[in-house]
């Protein structure tokens, strides 16, 4: 499954698929000065710690644990800084076969390996389709029956398929074919994990047999469950066996296919990556050693730059960001601002005391977005104001005729006696989860604690440190949810990923016909027009239903000192990792 699913830290975009039109081939390279030699080593600082080689999965989906996935993997195309698609030819190809029906072919290049020598072949194309796909899934969510085999983050109907695909018989590709026309197909698709570690893992012989069972496992059907225990084994396995906030001791756990390999970690501390010396196919890096430092906090960050402990740091910027990143460019670090393809937001679970959308709409009516937006963005942004939809972010040209009618204006100042009303004497109890880890959510957190308790809410802490807490998101231990989307800028997918029914990132229960009906025009629909039409009215419809709150979009910055080059920020979910094998030592 591709990178662009988003990551469950701070942020998502929607830009349109024009984003995928001038893709090119090969791969990037650094300009370099031609005496420049390979090797050395640098630190860069993170806000989250680590906690899964799995980012594909609902648990796995964070940004550290997908920005550590880029480094540590390759597949068959990456997103550059602009968000556009660029091929890597060196890796493998793909091909539309067909547009009616939507048939694309993918096959691997000979000599592309895993790190311990294993080839990546058809075995993991058709393991890595059918945990994206959903095609085995016969679950009822509204009925409580089947099963839900692979928990993919990312939305399932994507690589809804007519059957199973189409193995070829070089063993080293695979044919789609999708039941509708799909407007994100060149992105829809790349490799995942290990198919003969999952199969292995999973109590099969071989990855033989794991496309044995794959192939013989009949498609899910809601209506008529049946469970299919093999299956579910290696679902299970796919789904946590890959969770780890240290160094597993089986090396099989955590395989390369990309420049760099994880050397080491220490939970919640630092992580060290090394070259990967057999990678050939892909852009060849420039550092021997990458050392990952896990901060949270701004002003350790910006001391450890200082003091040389860091030489990268891309913070989560606060309010108090403008004097500390000044006082860095003042004395000769690099310093640059930017704005984030994503946002934070606060989601309320469609049961316990927010099953009344009454109560819903009250505690909305409590939330100081204002207040939030001047304790967290501050003067990085001049005049900076809540944002107002669920589905566009200021930049883009929709924006503006959108939050115009779509409902948002009924939360745009705090009312405490308007939620009074609706709560009619009632005191409902509400946990909220949250990264404590991080001061910005711990910030939001605590301004929306003290309004809402003048409404005559109960609000209770539910926050969890940074390793633990996205393993919460969709389970029964809270009632509210501060977190972001960040995306990467390419089609429209992270949409029906977040709100379509029981799609894989949708944690809060939410459900709508009508707004169903419109992502599944929205994924089949290559107009840009069009498109907008439909995620305007998807805006307005989760609006109406009291889901939550936009809070502000997300300002990156990034701080590098003069001992390394080529590192330069991308809007998306991998900040500065998008091009990790260009950073090297400065001449």
């Amino acid at each position: 499954m591709p990178v662009r699913r988003l990551m469950q830290y701070i942020a998502a975009a929607m830009v349109t698929a024009a984003a995928v039109a001038g893709c090119s081939s090969g791969g990037t390279a650094p300009v370099v000065a031609g005496d420049a030699k390979r090797g050395g080593s640098a630190t860069v600082a993170e806000v989250n710690a680590f906690s899964s080689f799995n980012p594909f999965s609902t648990d796995g989906n964070t940004d550290i644990n997908t920005k550590i996935g880029a480094a540590t993997h390759s597949g068959f195309f990456s997103l550059d800084d602009k968000s556009v698609v660029v091929r890597n030819d060196k890796f493998g190809r793909y091909e539309k076969v067909s547009d009616d029906p939507l048939k694309v072919r993918y096959t691997v290049n000979e000599g592309v390996k895993w790190s311990d020598g294993a080839p990546i072949d058809a075995g993991d194309l058709l393991l890595s389709w059918a945990a994206g796909s959903g095609y085995f899934d016969d679950a009822n969510p509204a009925a409580g029956t089947g099963t839900r085999y692979f928990s993919a983050a990312s939305d399932t109907s994507g690589l809804a398929a007519t059957g199973l695909p189409e193995l070829g018989d070089d063993g080293r590709s695979i044919t789609l074919e999708y039941s509708v026309p799909y407007a994100d197909w060149q992105t829809a698709f790349d490799v995942g994990l290990p198919a003969h570690v999952v199969a292995a893992k999973a109590g099969l012989a071989d990855e033989e047999d794991l496309v044995d069972l794959i192939k013989g496992s009949a498609k899910g059907n809601p209506e008529k469950p049946a469970a299919n225990a093999g299956l579910k084994k290696v679902a299970d396995f796919w789904n946590n066996g890959f969770d780890t906030t240290g160094l597993p001791d089986d090396p099989a756990l955590f395989l390369s296919s990309g420049p760099y390999i994880v050397r080491d970690i220490v939970p919640g501390t630092s992580m060290k990556l090394v070259r990967n010396r057999d990678y050939a196919w892909g852009t060849e890096p420039w550092l021997d050693e990458i050392n990952v430092r896990f901060t949270g906090n701004l002003s350790a960050a910006v001391d450890a730059l200082r003091n040389g402990q860091a030489d990268i740091i891309s913070p989560q910027p606060s309010a108090e960001a403008a004097g500390l990143f000044s006082g860095l460019a003042q004395q000769g670090t690099a310093v640059e601002q930017y704005s984030q393809s994503g946002y934070d937001h606060l989601d309320l679970n469609f049961s316990g005391p927010f099953a009344s959308e009454d109560v819903r709409k009250a505690f909305l009516k409590t939330v100081p977005r204002q207040d939030i937006v001047d304790a967290v963005v501050g003067d990085l942004v001049p005049d900076s104001k809540p944002l107002d939809s669920q589905v566009f972010l200021p930049g883009q040209p929709k924006y503006a005729d959108t939050v115009k009618n779509n409902g948002s204006a009924d939360y745009a100042e705090v009312d405490i006696d308007g939620a009074r009303k609706l709560l009619d004497g009632a005191t409902p109890t509400v946990r909220i989860l949250y990264n404590r880890d991080n001061p910005n959510r711990a910030e939001a957190f605590a301004l929306i604690r003290d309004s809402a308790q003048r409404a005559g809410f109960r609000v209770v802490d539910a926050g969890q440190g940074s390793t633990d807490w996205a393993k919460s998101l969709g389970g029964a231990g809270y009632d509210a949810a501060l977190l972001g989307w960040i995306g990467t800028g390419a089609g429209v997918g992270r949409v029906p990923q977040i709100f379509r029914t029981g799609a894989g990132s949708n944690f809060n229960g939410f459900s709508d016909g009508d707004a169903d009906k419109a992502m599944e025009q929205l994924s089949t629909t290559t107009d840009l027009g069009k498109q907008d039409e439909l995620l305007a009215g998807i805006d307005k419809r989760i609006w109406s239903r009291a889901y939550g709150l936009p809070l502000y979009q997300t300002v990156g910055a990034i701080a590098v000192n003069a001992k390394v080059a080529g590192v330069k920020p991308s809007p998306g979910p991998l900040g500065v990792w998008w091009n990790v094998s260009e950073w090297r030592l400065a001449q």
